[in-house]
């Protein structure tokens, strides 16, 4: 049967399981919460999610949620290799800690500087823009000698960071000083199934979706 997935298309952190889901070959029954509607706040959708959150799955009883939680799990049950997240303790810990990073600083400062505009009517602020940068700056040096986030070949770290990266260039942040991101970006761009689909389109719906918010 196919996993429940219940989610936001312009979400960051949706469009990354989607993505893992698609590199893997898993079926999703794709379930759209509107969360300006409270949809995740019924008791149906608190029995799964007692915290509400999106994205979440449910694979057959089985429910979890947080991005990385979800693509992990996915390729570890799921996956034909284990080349999206290899058992090898070391090459494993890399991929966490690229997708940790991801959670707790690339797309974290994103949110910093774009959420209070977008939810709490305040202005920009430049230090967090600095500090979202620097952020971006440190990814460009993870990436420096090889071709994806952790070594020569594409993990689950590289579809999480993908849909923050995309999130930050299609609200139109300067990325030309990064070059190590741009050569990577554009290889996954071009590489990973269903790329656009399932990813870049949805990363302009977000910026409309910021920028009517942005307006009011």
């Amino acid at each position: 049967m196919p996993i429940d997935f219940y989610y936001i298309p312009a979400s960051a952190p949706c469009r990354a399981v989607l993505l893992a889901a698609k590199v893997v070959g898993v079926e999703l029954n794709l379930k759209i919460v509107d969360l300006m509607k409270g949809e995740n706040l019924t008791p149906e959708f608190l029995k799964i999610n007692p915290q509400h959150t999106v994205p979440t799955i449910d694979d057959n009883g089985f429910s979890l949620w947080e991005s990385c939680a979800i693509m992990t799990y996915l390729v570890s049950k799921y996956g034909k290799d284990e080349s999206l997240y290899p058992k090898d303790p070391q090459i494993r810990a890399s991929i966490d800690q690229r997708l940790f990073f991801d959670v707790g600083t690339l797309y974290a400062r994103f949110g910093n500087y774009f959420y209070p505009v977008m939810f709490a009517g305040q202005s920009f602020d430049p230090d967090k823009l600095t500090k979202l940068h620097d952020a971006v700056k440190f990814f460009d040096t993870f990436l420096e000698g090889h071709d994806y986030a952790v070594g020569n070949n594409l993990t689950v770290a590289d579809l999480s960071l993908v849909s923050t990266v995309s999130t930050i260039d299609a609200m139109e942040v300067d990325l030309s000083s990064y070059k190590n991101v741009l050569r990577w970006y554009n290889k996954i761009k071009t590489t990973v199934p269903g790329y656009e689909e399932l990813n870049g389109k949805n990363a302009i719906l977000f910026k409309k979706w910021a920028d009517s918010l942005i307006k009011k």
